[in-house]
């Protein structure tokens, strides 16, 4: 697994790689808790997904826009309901990410 957190504005704060863990998860984990801070509503990348589904033009929009994931293992982090970061988890199947991911967030918030 790979672990990635970001602040409010993006940048990265925390990361871990396990050994062993696919080399395309570090972008990927990255690029799930970019998505997920970034985006307006404090969706989850998952969440993204099922939202985007609903409107054909956002759907073929996305792709265009770098970093942007919208696959489960995403997450933002809250305080006081106030969104402060983006968790991203890569490196198992899309359910496992979401997962460990949401055992993250629970240990956190």
């Amino acid at each position: 697994m790979v672990i990635a957190i970001l602040d409010e504005s993006a940048a990265l704060k925390a990361f871990h790689r396990m050994d062993g863990a696919a080399l395309i998860s570090i972008d990927l984990a990255q690029n799930k808790a970019f998505t997920a801070v970034t985006h307006p509503w404090g969706l989850s990348t998952d969440e993204i997904f099922t939202h985007i589904q609903k409107n054909p033009a956002t759907l073929l929009s996305i792709p265009q826009i770098p970093r942007y994931i919208v696959f489960g293992g995403g997450y933002v982090i809250t305080m006081d309901r106030k969104i402060i970061g983006g968790l991203g988890v890569s490196g198992g199947t899309v359910d496992q990410d979401a997962i460990v991911a949401k055992a993250a967030l629970g240990v956190i918030q």
